[in-house]
């Protein structure tokens, strides 16, 4: 059976440009045509556990404009289960900007718009779903009260959280208790643990985050891989050596496919494997939604099909 995975976060619609270099303060910087895809990490991480086989409900809300309708058939047209998505009227979908180099780095601002309605009392009211999942999977573009709130119904409930804490933003001690799996990149790791003097040091800041009360640790390196820390151990995965064309979303994909993994009962080295792979595909493609791979291509990846 399909793991069931509850992602609870934002939806945005991405509106992308891919300029020669990222803009510096007061830079115009002219690039190509812009595209319009689907994004936002909740909606990617969500679209990424959908496509690594997992059973997916989304939790987030939406404006009822023509860029929530479409989020909404998008999801739908995966296999997600929509029906417990928030609409509100006369509030913007999330909107995202974003500018992609020529080396596949991106720069990216987000107008939250109905995101920022995701609210405590809705978690409350939808307690019943998160009880039947298998993990649940939460980041940071949705009021902070709201993910307090959800951790503390599924530890209630018994069902692991994993937290990807991005954008990066400092945590409240209470979150830690509940968070099963923690997964910040390195600037994320340098910001939670306090740390930002050793923001490339990710086994001194993997010990920080430890030492604060989260049960397992992994820190996200790029094209570098992951590091891993918890009880009993600790580990360096190694990346593959890929041309990113766009960086959009290979964390989300690293989270989705980690979180159907864990859920499967893979180990947690096996888990962030699968994860990598999976990030490293996506980087190869322009886009955040249109980048996440699909299971049978991580399949083939490891029968040597995939270049």
């Amino acid at each position: 059976m399909k793991p069931k995975i509850v992602v609870i976060g934002s939806s945005n619609t991405d509106m992308i440009i891919n300029v020669p270099h990222l803009p510096s303060p007061g830079e115009t910087v002219l690039g190509d045509e812009i595209s319009i895809v689907q994004g936002g990490k909740g909606a990617n991480q969500a679209v990424a556990a959908a496509r690594a086989g997992g059973d997916v409900v989304f939790i987030s809300c939406l404006g009822t404009d023509a860029f929530g309708n479409r989020s909404l058939e998008m999801l739908s047209q995966e296999g997600i289960d929509t029906s417990n998505v928030k609409l509100v009227s006369k509030i913007a979908s999330g909107v995202a900007l974003i500018n992609v180099s020529r080396d596949g780095e991106n720069s990216i601002s987000v107008a939250p718009g109905a995101n920022s309605h995701l609210l405590p009392e809705d978690i409350t009211r939808l307690a019943g779903v998160i009880e039947k999942a298998d993990m649940v999977l939460l980041q940071l573009e949705i009021p902070m009260d709201t993910v307090c709130k959800a951790i503390e119904v599924a530890v209630a409930q018994c069902v692991p959280v994993i937290l990807n804490p991005a954008p990066a933003a400092a945590i409240d001690i209470e979150l830690i208790k509940g968070v099963e799996v923690i997964t910040p990149n390195l600037n994320e790791a340098a910001v939670i643990s306090g740390l930002v003097d050793y923001r490339n040091n990710y086994v001194k800041m993997a010990n920080a985050l430890k030492n604060m009360g989260f049960k397992r640790v992994v820190i996200t390196l790029g094209e570098e891989g992951a590091y891993y820390l918890m009880d009993g151990e600790e580990g360096k995965i190694s990346g593959r050596k890929i041309n990113a064309v766009d960086a959009t979303a290979a964390g989300d994909t690293f989270n989705g496919y980690l979180a159907v993994a864990l859920a499967k009962g893979s180990c947690m080295k096996h888990a962030i494997e699968l994860a990598n792979k999976a990030a490293s595909i996506s980087v190869t493609r322009p886009g955040a939604q249109p980048s996440i791979p699909y299971i049978k291509e991580i399949e083939s990846l490891e029968e040597g099909k995939l270049k």
